[in-house]
């Protein structure tokens, strides 16, 4: 059965919609196809503790949300490079910011521990 998939660009639009409802700064880093693109989820708090996060296959056969890379503030090229490597792998990939505290909890996963 195939599950129902709101557009990408739709789940964008409400991400930066809710993030900017809370108090925070949303931004769309690539754009990428409007209906089915993949998204990235780069989470922080203050400009500080980079995640990104990327929808992956489950092993029931879903597809859930996944911490892909962690970036700190020394290694800000390292975590800027993944993700300008994984934008020339995929030309249809959204690359979007949630900059406020607990950003994970905006795609349904608990904030990070630690």
């Amino acid at each position: 059965m195939s599950e129902s998939r709101l557009p990408a660009h739709l789940e964008v639009s409400g991400l930066i919609r809710l993030v900017s409802a809370q108090g925070g700064f949303a931004a769309v880093l690539a754009k990428g196809e409007p209906d089915a693109g993949t998204i990235i989820v780069v989470t922080s708090c203050n400009g500080k503790d980079y995640r990104a996060y990327e929808r992956m296959p489950q092993a029931d056969g879903s597809r859930g949300w996944s911490a892909v890379r962690q970036g700190g503030d020394d290694d800000d090229r390292t975590f800027s490079a993944y993700l300008a490597r994984r934008r020339d792998q995929d030309s249809d990939l959204w690359i979007v910011e949630l900059d406020i505290a607990d950003g994970e909890r905006f795609i349904g996963l608990p904030p990070p521990i630690g």
